[in-house]
C-alpha cells in the first residue's frame, strides 16, 4: 500500500512515517521544509520538497507513486500565532488543505486521514470531552481544522473518499530515531527538559490558583508513537468518522515538572507568573470511541514514560537535528 504523508519531516509526521515503514508500507513524504527537518525523514521514505497547495506537485506524486491513501499532518499549529495572523492559518491550513483533498479525490484516492485537534471544541462543557461535544473553536487554528473536517465530510458524501479525523491535544515523547525540535518551542515538556539541561534558567508557570488539585492547569498528553499507531489503525478502518485521542485523565503543569525532575534527576527552577488569558483549567479528551471502534490503546500512558523517551532523545540529540 502506498501512502502519501504530508508534513512527514515534522514531529508527529516523522514518527508516523517510521511506524508505517516498520509495518512495510511504502511512503512518500511531501514537506515544504519551512519547519520540517530533512534528518527527520526516514531513509526508506521518498521525500518530495514541495507545497501541498501546488495542485501540480500533489497530482504528480499521486500519479507517479500510485498513492492509495493520504495522511495529512502539514499545517500551521501555533494558537497564539493564529490569533495574530489568521489569514496565514486559513490560507495554509484551509486553502492549501482543500487543494490537497480535491486533488486526492480527483485521482481516486479512497482514504484520507486528517491530523486534527481537540481545539475544535473550544471551552469545554464537560471533562473528559466526548466527540459529541459542541464545536466552538476559540482561535483560528482550531477553526481551520474544523473547516477541514467539514470539507472531508462533504467529499465523502460526494466523491466517496473515506476519511478519519483524529482530534488530540499535546503530542509528546520520542521514538529512538525521531523527536521534538521546534523553533520556536512552545510545548511544555521540551521546555522543562531545556531547564533540566541548563539551556533555560527557569520555567514560568502561568497561574497556580486554578480549581485543580495543585492549582495548575491540567492538559492531555499523548505519546507520539501512540498517535502514530492510531493513524495507522484509522488507515485500515472502513467508513468515516471523527475520533478523540486522549489519556483520559490529563496531567497538571506541576505534575509534568515533577516527572521531569524524577526522570532527569535535576531540580527545575520555577517562577509563578500571571494566568494567560483564555487558558481553561482542564482540557482532557475522552478516547473511549477510538479504543472501542479503532482498537486503539495507548502503549505509553505513564507520564514518566512519555518524559523518559523525550529525555533519551534529547540527550542523544542535544541540539536537535542541527539542520536549520
Amino acid at each position: 500500500m502506498n501512502i502519501l504523508v504530508t508534513g512527514g519531516a515534522g514531529y508527529i509526521g516523522s514518527v508516523t512515517v517510521e511506524q508505517l515503514i516498520e509495518q512495510d508500507y511504502r511512503v512518500v513524504v511531501i514537506d515544504s521544509m519551512e519547519r520540517g527537518h530533512k534528518k527527520a525523514v526516514h531513509p526508506d521514505a521518498t521525500l518530495v520538497e514541495g507545497n501541498i497547495g501546488s495542485k501540480k506537485t500533489v497530482a504528480d506524486i499521486l500519479r507517479n507513486y500510485d498513492i492509495d491513501a493520504v495522511m495529512h499532518f502539514a499545517a500551521d499549529s501555533l494558537v497564539g500565532e493564529s490569533m495574530e495572523n489568521p489569514a496565514k492559518y486559513f490560507h495554509n491550513n484551509v486553502t492549501c488543505g482543500l487543494t490537497l483533498m480535491h486533488t486526492a479525490a480527483e485521482h481516486g484516492v479512497k482514504r484520507f486521514i486528517l491530523s486534527s485537534t481537540a481545539a475544535t471544541y473550544g471551552e469545554p462543557n464537560e471533562i473528559p470531552i466526548p466527540e459529541t461535544h459542541p464545536n466552538a473553536p476559540t482561535n483560528p487554528y482550531g477553526e481551520s481544522k474544523l473547516m477541514l473536517e467539514k470539507i472531508l465530510k462533504w467529499f465523502y458524501q460526494s466523491y466517496g473518499m473515506q476519511y478519519t479525523a483524529l482530534r488530540y491535544f499535546n503530542a509528546c515523547g520520542a521514538s529512538k530515531r525521531f523527536g521534538e525540535d521546534h523553533d520556536p518551542e512552545t510545548h511544555l515538556i521540551p521546555l522543562v527538559l531545556d531547564a533540566a539541561t541548563g539551556k533555560r534558567k527557569f520555567i514560568s508557570v502561568f497561574g497556580d490558583d486554578y480549581p485543580t488539585p495543585d492549582g495548575t492547569c491540567i492538559r492531555d498528553y499523548i505519546h507520539v508513537i501512540d498517535l502514530a499507531k492510531a493513524h495507522i489503525l484509522a488507515l485500515n478502518t472502513d467508513g468515516s468518522g471523527i475520533f478523540n485521542l486522549g489519556n483520559g485523565q490529563g496531567f497538571s503543569v506541576k505534575e509534568v515538572i515533577a516527572a521531569v525532575e524524577l526522570v532527569t534527576g535535576k531540580k527545575i527552577a520555577v517562577k509563578i507568573a500571571p494566568r494567560r488569558a483564555g487558558d481553561p483549567a482542564r482540557l482532557v479528551a475522552s478516547s473511549e470511541k477510538a479504543q472501542k471502534e479503532l482498537g486503539w490503546k495507548p502503549l505509553y500512558p505513564s507520564l514518566e514514560d512519555m518524559v523518559g523517551t523525550a529525555w533519551k532523545w534529547k540527550c542523544a540529540n542535544p541540539e536537535g537535528y542541527k539542520d536549520k
